[in-house]
């Protein structure tokens, strides 16, 4: 699970970070000196929602590894709560 969450998180970095690079490219072509922290803003508030569509298998990867062991902890918890409940064990 920690692999696909990585992996999710790492695209969206890369992605936050082509854009800020393509900001300030573009800014510089335009004959503008971008501050990074200008550009990388820009960058996440456009990455939040092109990493939605771009990435959406990776996120649906995490989801359902995160629902897996959400049903794990469940079965186990119940099975906790089940031997609990026998009297004189």
């Amino acid at each position: 699970m920690i692999g696909a969450i990585a992996a999710y998180a790492g695209a969206r970095l890369v992605l936050v970070a082509v854009i800020a690079a393509a900001i300030m490219g573009i800014g510089k072509l335009a004959g503008q000196t971008v501050p990074l922290i200008v550009a990388v803003a820009f960058g996440v508030l456009i990455a939040l929602p092109l990493g939605l569509l771009l990435f959406k298998s990776l996120r649906t990867n995490v989801n359902t590894r995160i629902a897996a062991v959400d049903a794990e902890r469940a079965r186990r918890r119940q099975e906790l709560q089940g031997r609990l409940r026998k009297p004189g064990k």
